[in-house]
């Protein structure tokens, strides 16, 4: 799904217009599609608007094929999480740009592994037989925390659980945990605490079992060899949102107070994480631990 932001003509003028430059940007499906795309669409065309490009915005089928869609779809940029962006770092040259502070101020998020409260599960010792929700094998918060718990305690997460499966997006793992489709879910703190305003369950029926360490927010990477010119003005209008007043607006409908600059050591945590678990980060996803 591919989503272009302001890309009419000017009104009254009779004068063709020169054709402007495209800004594309990549989305990891953190959520639905359509949520995703309802998140990001005001921010795209503010961009389209300040920087006077036409910012299209290219929904990432999954994060296992978010680097060969990178490339694939010629995309300038792309919003990715933590492990993503070390992949993407270590893969392509990818350079961080700036990422969201959340609402309650906080640039970072880190990935849970939970249960529902009722199921009597407490440790890897009650997970015998338990079916297991994951997001992506590409994703610290929805795979590697729960690798990374049961291999910390000795077991093989494929044969010791009943049904291990990857629903695709950290929120249909919250689902369905608490609609009983899984018993154990991992996914990130962040999308738990969007959800858990429109929904009572997330903190009344789920128990918090393990955390990562803190990573930074799903962080806006370029390419390479994107333009510096356009990088820097990109970064400008970022970093200054907050001071505009239509810019507040649209940070409070993506659910940001502001975005912040980020280099790539503020992602040490996610490549020690990685490293831990003696992933090849230049391999790729598809040499990523299974």
């Amino acid at each position: 799904m591919i989503v272009t932001g302001c890309t009419k003509e000017r009104t009254g003028s009779s004068r063709p217009q020169h054709q402007r430059q495209t800004l594309r940007i990549g989305l990891v499906p953190e959520q639905s599609i359509f949520k995703q795309v309802h998140r990001y669409e005001p921010l795209a065309d503010y961009l389209s608007r300040k920087l006077n490009v036409n910012v299209s915005l290219s929904v990432i089928p999954s994060y296992d094929k978010a680097l060969s869609s990178f490339t694939a779809k010629g995309l300038d940029a792309a919003f990715f999480e933590s492990m993503t962006y070390i992949l993407a770092h270590a893969r392509l040259g990818g350079e961080p740009i700036a990422r969201p502070v959340n609402l309650d101020g906080t640039p970072t998020y880190y990935g849970v592994m939970f249960v529902r409260k009722d199921c009597n599960i407490r440790s890897v010792r009650e997970m015998r037989g338990k079916r297991l929700a994951l997001v992506d094998r590409s994703t610290m918060a929805g795979y590697l925390l729960p690798l990374a718990y049961c291999k910390k305690a000795g077991v093989d997460y494929t044969t010791y659980l009943k049904e291990p499966y990857f629903s695709g997006t950290h929120e249909d793992v919250i689902h369905d945990v608490l609609d009983r489709k899984a018993d154990i879910g991992a996914a990130k703190s962040t999308v738990l605490t969007r959800l858990s305003t429109d929904d009572a369950r997330i903190k009344n029926d789920l128990l918090i079992l393990a955390r990562t360490p803190l990573v930074p927010e799903s962080c806006l990477s370029g390419r390479r060899d994107l333009s510096a010119t356009l990088k820097d003005r990109l970064k400008s209008v970022l970093l200054n949102m907050d001071e505009d007043r239509e810019g507040i607006r649209v940070l409070r409908e993506f659910k940001a107070r502001k975005f912040m600059e980020t280099s790539d050591s503020d992602f040490n945590p996610a490549y020690l994480f990685a490293r831990e678990l003696d992933i090849d980060l230049k391999a790729g996803f598809d040499a990523t631990v299974r």
